[in-house]
């Protein structure tokens, strides 16, 4: 099947949407008159009509992906402790070994 290339609404027909890409569940899900469908899923069967309701930058698609993008960007609490306490830490247990030594 080919995929669905805007969020829409079906106006026409009916079938049945993959949308494992964003749920993670396999199996398809059937649309019919009126039901939203997101772009980038795959139209499994059926012929549907659909009005794009959102675009681009506007989908969830793409919203998706700048939620992504924005947690990559940023470290988490734990880490930001971790880079201050590391350096000192190593530092200090260097000391110790070569007084030891």
């Amino acid at each position: 099947g080919d995929r669905v290339p805007v969020d829409g609404t079906v106006l026409q027909g009916a079938t049945s949407v993959d949308e494992s890409m964003l749920t993670g569940e396999s199996m398809p899900v059937g649309k019919s008159i009126g039901s939203p469908v997101t772009g980038g899923t795959v139209n499994c069967d059926g012929a549907v009509l659909v009005r794009a309701t959102q675009a681009g930058q506007k989908g969830v698609l793409s919203g998706i992906a700048a939620l992504v993008e924005e947690a990559q960007g940023r470290q988490a609490s734990v880490q930001q402790l971790a880079d201050r306490v590391v350096g000192p830490f190593v530092n200090t247990i260097l000391g110790l070994s070569l007084a030891t030594f």
